[in-house]
């Protein structure tokens, strides 16, 4: 009994770290309907390098590359993590609109280049090289330089 748990336990921990990372490149068309309408509404005018789908025991994620280097994540469902533009800025659109006029009334200079959106938690990113936390109500919860 003893050799099969051990043997059980082997061969699970060699599954995991075979599933581990599983990167796949896909095309846009497989991507969910609610990423495909968000690349379209809000990067209509980019061009896409690359679109993958990260894959895990227990998660799965999609990224899509554009060419000038900005990227976008997404969850399973479709719904955005994550959107880096380093060049151009995240479109405002995107950015909840309390987090907007809290970055224009005290960082009026700056942009926000990359906001991601995790357990209720947003944290953006300016071109000053502030990182913002703010809660689910909106609230600053940690200021980083």
């Amino acid at each position: 009994m003893k050799k099969l748990v051990i043997m059980l336990v082997c061969m699970f921990a060699v599954h995991t770290m075979v599933m581990a990372d599983n990167d796949k490149p896909i095309e846009v068309s497989q991507l969910p309907a609610k990423a495909q309408t968000f690349i379209k509404t809000y990067f209509k005018d980019h061009k896409v390098a690359m679109a993958k789908l990260e894959s895990g025991m227990f998660y799965k994620s999609y990224d899509v590359v554009f060419t000038n280097g900005e990227k976008v994540e997404f969850d399973k469902s479709g719904e955005w993590k994550e959107v880096r533009c380093r060049q151009s800025g995240v479109p405002a659109q995107i950015v909840p609109e309390a987090i907007r006029n809290y970055v224009k009334t005290n960082y009026p200079d700056a942009r926000i280049l990359q906001i991601e959106y995790d357990d209720n938690e947003y944290e953006i990113k300016l071109s000053n090289r502030w990182e913002i936390t703010f809660d689910s109500k909106m609230r600053v919860i940690d200021i980083d330089d």
